[in-house]
């Protein structure tokens, strides 16, 4: 995970287009993480204010608090499959993710589809940013009273006050980018139980506020009969559950990056197992039982921490929001950094190492303007997050079918590094890759394009067909691979592939 990850050296036949120290696969001695390592690096992701927005988010949009929290640890669950299958050949073959795409998408064609991952890295390392530079204004102004706010900027729709708060985070991860990942364990280390604690305070405090479990826990679903939504719980569900499983849907793809340095698959089975799924569910009960405690407390569902503890006030507010801040910079450096970083570098690894990738991560962040993603929960599920599900949805069914399917977990390493090996397919692309990824879009673009606005309405069918935007992308990309690939038979693929250890 930094500049050195690796001590292998160039091989001879291996292309310097394909090959530097960051992408090269892991030495056995180098594999030192055991289920606890993994463990831990996983809930330093989970602890962060997005996972907490996305489940308290599900109370505005008419869930009870439990549905809430069923429909989080559901979509963790499903959403830990792909992460163990594909963390499988991270713990095996010791390689990321960008290499891992050559096999499918070939030594080019991996370029692409790497950046199809990275770019939506940029956007959630643009909106933990943003929410790092909102806690820095909100304890600003409780500092002031309130005297930094202004009028918003004319284009970017915030006022000068957030602009230099959010560049003030962004100048943090540049910070320790520039140092490299090593030069924030520490930090990475301490930070999350900051956060635990802070959840588990503000649960305190809206128990106490709420007066008790009780009437915080018993607002009900609006799809209840007599409900202003009622009978549409399936249609909330559906999109919601999409959602929560797109909110990693990245890690699933590239979640080798870590697993390369797992000890073994044991390791990593059981690491994932107990980091994702539960402390999500946790983190989702903490969160929607706040949601509804602010509809009893302020007569509204408030699903971002940071306003509601901006309305708390008080000395203790600007130290959680310091606490907040420190583990928003963290989480975002391990989780929405290295996947972005190590896809630049694919584009040219004799040029861009790690650490020039994690500089171009960073200023993409800024280009997004993350802050429009965040301004209802309309944009953030079913335009960010159910939109980039369904375009990485076939990018997990391609890898999924590819490599457990096709080449039965085997993979010949020399050839993934080389310009005229097994895995160049035609100059570098295998087009049967592309077509099944294309074939698998399709199905989900009207409803995308409808849900951003850009199309006034689509056919009911279309609109359906988006609120399962991740499942309906796998299951597609899954199998139109195999079709074609079984069709073209471009390679020959067979269980011994001279894998190498």
């Amino acid at each position: 995970m930094n500049d050195t990850a690796s001590k292998a050296e160039m091989k001879a036949g291996y292309s310097t287009e394909l090959w530097n120290a960051d992408l090269a696969p892991v030495d056995p001695e180098e594999r030192t993480w055991s289920w606890q390592n993994i463990s831990s690096l996983w809930v330093s992701m989970v602890v962060c204010v997005p996972a907490y927005m996305l489940a308290a988010s599900l109370i505005p949009e008419g869930m009870a608090w439990w549905q809430a929290v069923l429909t989080v640890f559901l979509a963790n669950t499903i959403i830990l499959v792909p992460m163990l299958l594909l963390g499988h050949a991270g713990a095996k073959h010791g390689i990321p993710f960008p290499v891992l795409l050559r096999a499918s998408f070939g030594t080019s064609g991996a370029k692409l589809a790497a950046m199809l991952r990275g770019i939506v890295g940029c956007g959630w390392f643009g909106i933990q940013t943003w929410v790092g530079g909102s806690a820095i204004y909100a304890i600003l102004n409780i500092l002031t009273g309130r005297a930094l706010v202004g009028d918003p900027i004319p284009g970017l729709g915030i006022d000068l006050a957030q602009l230099l708060c959010f560049l003030a985070c962004w100048g943090m991860h540049v910070f320790f980018i520039a140092r490299g990942t090593e030069s924030i364990r520490f930090l990475e280390t301490y930070a999350a139980p900051f956060l635990i604690a802070m959840c588990f305070g503000l649960l305190i405090w809206a128990v106490t506020k709420a007066g008790g479990f009780g009437p915080m826990l018993a607002t009900p679903s609006e799809f209840v009969e007599g409900g202003s939504r009622e009978g549409e719980f399936w249609q909330v569900f559906w999109p919601g559950l999409t959602a929560m499983v797109g909110f990693w849907a990245t890690l699933a793809l590239n979640i080798p990056d870590f697993t390369r340095f797992a000890k073994s698959q044991r390791h990593q089975l059981v690491g994932q197992a107990l980091g994702l799924p539960i402390p999500m569910a946790i983190l989702a009960f903490i969160a929607v039982a706040v949601a509804s405690a602010t509809i009893v407390i302020y007569g509204e569902a408030l699903w971002d921490p940071v306003a509601i503890t901006e309305r708390m006030g008080g000395v203790a507010v600007v130290i959680a929001l310091l606490a907040l801040i420190i583990a928003t910079v963290t989480t975002n450096l391990a989780a929405n950094v290295v996947a972005p970083a190590n896809g630049f570098a694919n584009l040219l690894p004799g040029k861009i190492s790690f650490r020039m990738g994690g500089y171009i991560t960073a200023g993409l962040g800024i280009a997004i303007m993350p802050w429009k993603l965040l301004e209802t929960t309309g944009a953030y599920i079913f335009t960010w997050l159910i939109g980039y599900s369904a375009l990485l949805g076939p990018l997990a069914g391609i890898m999924l079918a590819d490599y457990l399917l096709l080449r039965k977990t085997e993979l010949a390493h020399d050839d993934l590094f080389k310009s005229h090996g097994r895995y160049s397919y035609r100059n570098g692309w295998n087009p049967m890759a592309w077509a099944a990824f294309i074939i698998a879009v399709l199905p989900n673009l009207p409803g995308f394009l409808a849900a951003a606005g850009l199309l006034d309405s689509v056919p009911a069918i279309f609109s359906e067909i988006y609120n399962y935007a991740w499942f309906v992308g796998v299951a597609i990309g899954a199998t139109a691979y195999l079709v074609l690939m079984r069709i073209a038979n471009p390679v020959a693929v067979t269980a011994a592939s001279q894998s190498n250890p």
